[in-house]
C-alpha cells in the first residue's frame, strides 16, 4: 500500500530512529499531517524528546497503551512484532512498518541491502567503498551510521543507498524492493525479540520477497546456517549469486580461483585482485569482499575502481583490528565478535600464527562444547575473564584432551591483557575477540575495544622507555 500524499504520523519508541523519524516529518507538513510518538513504558521526557515537542510533536510518555488512529505507524527496531506494544501500533494504524520501510517507500530507488548475524558492517562499508572509487554516488545507512530516513532529502541523483539491516528491521517490511541483496550468514541470536530461530532466520530471508529476476540475491553457500533455510531462498524466478571461496556451479558465482577473487555474472567472468592484496584478513573477509565485489559490479560499478578499492580498503574498528606490536607480539582488536560464530571467523585471519586468545564479558549463555573444541584446535593459549570466565574455562578444559593449551583466567579485560602477556612469546599474536557482550564492565563493545587499544598502547610506550 503506498502512503499517501498526506498521512498522519504514529511512531512507536523514542530510540535515534524514532526520533529521527519523527524529526523528518516535522520538516515536512506538506506529507505530515500530524505527529504523535509513544515513547514506551518507560519512557520520559528527555532534551531531544522536548525540542521535538517544541516543533509540533505530540509525546506520550510512560504507557504502551496507543490511542486514536493513524494512517501510518513506524516502530523502533528494539520493539518486538510479537510485543503488545507493536500489536497496539497495529491496531490503531492503518500501515505499520520499520524505519528502513519508510524511508524506502519516501525514495525507493537504488538501494542495496545487506544482512546477515556476522559481517554486515565490513560488508556493507566495503561496498559503499567499491562504489565510490569506481565512481559511483553512494552513502551506507542503516545499522551501519545514519538512519535511511535521514538521508532522503539531501540524496543525490542516481545515488546507491548501502543499507545495513538487522533481522528487526527486515521483520517489519512489506514493500522493500533493493537491487542487490546480500545474506552473509545465518546463527542463532536475538531469540528475546523473535521467540525462535526460525522466525528469526526467516526475518532475514524476508529481504528477498520482493526480488524478481532483473534483481540479484548474494548468498554465501558456505554457511551451513543458510543451508538449514534453503528451501525458502532458493525459489523460482529468483536469481541467486552463490558465493564461496571453491567455485560453486552456475552463470551467477563468486569465488577464488588461483589465488584471485573472481566474479561471474550472467555467465561473464571479471578477476579482481589477489586475496594476498587484501588487508582485511581471514576466510571470512574474503568471503565478505567476494560479496561486496559483486554487488558493486552487479549495479554496473567500473571494474577497474573495485579492483583498486579492494586492495585499498583498511580493516574496520573493532573488527580483527590490528592495533600494536609488543616485544615481537602482535595484538588484535575483535571486540566486535560477541558471539562464537564471529570468533570462529577471527580465528581464520590467523592460520599459521600461535594466538592467545582473550574470551569472556557478559555471559550470554551460548553452548560452548562445539566451539570449546574448534578453539582448542586452533590456538595456544586462552584467558577467560569477566563474568563468563568460570564458564567459558570449564568448556574450555573439558574440550583440552590433550592438555595441550594453557588456560588462565581474569577479573577484567586489563588483568586478561597481563596474564596473556606472561604467556607470550615473541612471535604469538594476543586477540581479544570475547565471544560474549561486554556490559559486565563496559557500556558496549566500542569501548571495550577502545580500552584494549588505549591499555595496549600504555604498555607499548613503557616497553619503548624502558628501551631507551
Amino acid at each position: 500500500m503506498p502512503l499517501a500524499d498526506v498521512f498522519s504520523l504514529l511512531v512507536l519508541g523514542q530510540g535515534k530512529s524514532g526520533l529521527d523519524v519523527a524529526r523528518w516529518a516535522l520538516a515536512h507538513p506538506e506529507r505530515v499531517s500530524t505527529v504523535t510518538v509513544y515513547g514506551g513504558g518507560t519512557s520520559e521526557p528527555n532534551d531531544a524528546t522536548r525540542a521535538l515537542e517544541a516543533a509540533g510533536a505530540s509525546f506520550v510518555y510512560g504507557t504502551e497503551q496507543v490511542e486514536g488512529a493513524y494512517d501510518v505507524c513506524v516502530t523502533c527496531p528494539g520493539i518486538s512484532e510479537f510485543s503488545g506494544f507493536f500489536k497496539a501500533g497495529r491496531e490503531h494504524a492503518a500501515q505499520i512498518m520499520g524505519e528502513p520501510e519508510f524511508a524506502y517507500r519516501l525514495s525507493p530507488d537504488n538501494w542495496i541491502a545487506i544482512t546477515g548475524t556476522n559481517g554486515k558492517t565490513t560488508t556493507t562499508s566495503l561496498t559503499d567503498y567499491l562504489l565510490k572509487a569506481a565512481g559511483e554516488a553512494s552513502v551506507a545507512v542503516g545499522n551501519i551510521g545514519e538512519p535511511p530516513i535521514n538521508e532522503i532529502d539531501g540524496r543525490a541523483h542516481n545515488e546507491w543507498f548501502v543499507a545495513e539491516l538487522s533481522s528487526y528491521q527486515i521483520a517489519t517490511t512489506t514493500e522493500l524492493h533493493p537491487r542487490v541483496a546480500v545474506l552473509l550468514n545465518i546463527t542463532p541470536d536475538h531469540l528475546g525479540w523473535h521467540k525462535s530461530h526460525k522466525n528469526y532466520a526467516l526475518a532475514k530471508i524476508k529481504l528477498f520477497d520482493n526480488m524478481v529476476d532483473d534483481d540479484l540475491v548474494v548468498v554465501d553457500v558456505e554457511d551451513a546456517g543458510i543451508h538449514e533455510f534453503d528451501e525458502y531462498i532458493y525459489t523460482p524466478g529468483r536469481r541467486i549469486c552463490k558465493v564461496a571461496f571453491d567455485e560453486p556451479e552456475g552463470a551467477d558465482a563468486a569465488f577464488v580461483r588461483d589465488g584471485k577473487m573472481v566474479v561471474r555474472l550472467k555467465g561473464v567472468e571479471t578477476q579482481l585482485v589477489a586475496t594476498s592484496e587484501l588487508k582485511i584478513s581471514g576466510h571470512h573477509n574474503v568471503i565478505n569482499a567476494l560479496c561486496a565485489a559483486t554487488a558493486a559490479l552487479a549495479v554496473g560499478a567500473d571494474v577497474d575502481g573495485v579492483r583498486r578499492g579492494l586492495a585499498s580498503f583498511q580493516p574496520l574498528e573493532h573488527r580483527v583490528e590490528p592495533c600494536g606490536e609488543i616485544d615481537g607480539v602482535r595484538y588484535v582488536n575483535d571486540s566486535k565478535a560477541t558471539n562464537t560464530d564471529a570468533v570462529e571467523k577471527a580465528l581464520t585471519a590467523f592460520p599459521d600464527d600461535d594466538v592467545i586468545l582473550l574470551l569472556g564479558g557478559h555471559d550470554k549463555g551460548t553452548p560452548l562444547t562445539d566451539f570449546a573444541r574448534v578453539v582448542m584446535d586452533n590456538v595456544r593459549s586462552v584467558v577467560c575473564f569477566g563474568d563468563a570466565r568460570e564458564r567459558f574455562t570449564a568448556a574450555m578444559d573439558e574440550a583440552d584432551v590433550d592438555g595441550d593449551v594453557d588456560i588462565a583466567q581474569a577479573d577484567d579485560l586489563r588483568d586478561a591483557v597481563d596474564v596473556a602477556r606472561s604467556l607470550s612469546s615473541r612471535g604469538d599474536v594476543i586477540l581479544l575477540s570475547p565471544a560474549c557482550s561486554s556490559f559486565d564492565e563496559f557500556s558496549g563493545y566500542e569501548e571495550r575495544g577502545r580500552v584494549f587499544k588505549d591499555y595496549v598502547a600504555q604498555l607499548a610506550a613503557a616497553a619503548k622507555s624502558q628501551m631507551e
